[in-house]
């Protein structure tokens, strides 16, 4: 099992990080995404994975830079398929299943011009055509689940669990995720201060992807320490859960930076014992 991290930074664009992304590989070319941030899609791509190949996505929250990628992820797997591939299922927070339906539903969806004119217009069947599809081409099918913390989706190779991330209530739903298989497991904090739900999912957990905003001392100082975590918070969760291996996401630009990562390593050694990895986007993370 490996993990692509496609989206490694935050709301704060920068020229080698923005927003959260995450796709993990299973052996036999089974894929499970996490969250759809800015450009997922092309990062996708980039990493030498292509979006048919992605039959499920599960996103933490609905900060924009967690799904502002969803319609451009959508619409490509659609328009990329030849007809044979699996229906897509999304699973998040509200409004999740609300945010799919306006985007695609038929007549009324956001992007239905678009699927009509890809349906319809002989140059789109043409493409359809030739890439194996057959007529009439179908419009897209997304099954799409609101899903509460202590929701369990399972397929016979893998399990994704959910759990409450203390972040942006009452104003959004927040969830983290654990994805457990027989070749190890990986929880996903999404966006989250510490807290018990947390720390609980991600009890022995081989991998940990937390969110990571920040050096500790200038959080603490300047109070952005309220509901999402730092260096030494993301340290002392995986050491209370007995992670093996913490791989630090959700990077904002002061963090980014080669002096403060340097601080933040050893700040986060003197309270962890496991192996730390501080994220790069198109970075893949083996258990």
């Amino acid at each position: 099992m490996k993990v692509h991290i496609l989206g490694a930074g935050t709301p704060t664009p920068s020229a080698t990080r923005f927003g959260s992304s995450y796709v993990t590989e299973l052996s036999g070319g089974e894929f499970v995404m996490v969250d759809c941030g800015p450009a997922a899609t092309h990062k996708m791509v980039k990493a030498g994975l292509w979006p048919t190949k992605i039959d499920h996505l599960f996103f933490t929250h609905h900060h924009f830079d967690h799904d502002v990628d969803l319609p451009c992820f959508l619409l490509c797997r659609w328009d990329q398929s030849i007809g044979e591939e699996n229906d897509l299922r999304v699973f998040g927070p509200p409004p999740t299943q609300e945010m799919v339906e306006g985007l695609i539903a038929k007549d009324d969806g956001v992007f239905w011009h678009d699927i009509n004119a890809r349906i319809n217009h002989p140059a789109s069947i043409n493409h359809w055509s030739n890439r194996g599809g057959t007529l009439p081409r179908p419009a897209p099918n997304v099954l799409s689940t609101d899903v509460e913390p202590g929701f369990t989706y399972e397929t016979d190779r893998w399990r994704m669990t959910s759990a409450l991330a203390d972040h942006a209530q009452p104003y959004l739903d927040c969830l983290a995720w654990r994805l457990d298989s027989d070749e190890g497991s990986v929880v996903f904090t999404g966006d989250t201060a510490p807290c018990d739900p947390v720390r609980e999912l991600a009890k022995d957990a081989d991998m940990m992807l937390c969110m990571c905003w920040d050096d500790q001392d200038r959080m603490d100082e300047n109070g952005e320490g309220l509901a999402q975590c730092g260096t030494t918070d993301a340290g002392r969760m995986a050491q209370a859960s007995g992670v093996k291996k913490l791989v630090l996401v959700h990077l904002g630009p002061h963090l980014s930076q080669p002096t403060a990562l340097a601080k933040g390593v050893a700040d986060i050694r003197a309270v962890y014992d496991g192996e730390i990895v501080f994220s790069d986007e198109l970075m893949t993370v083996s258990l």
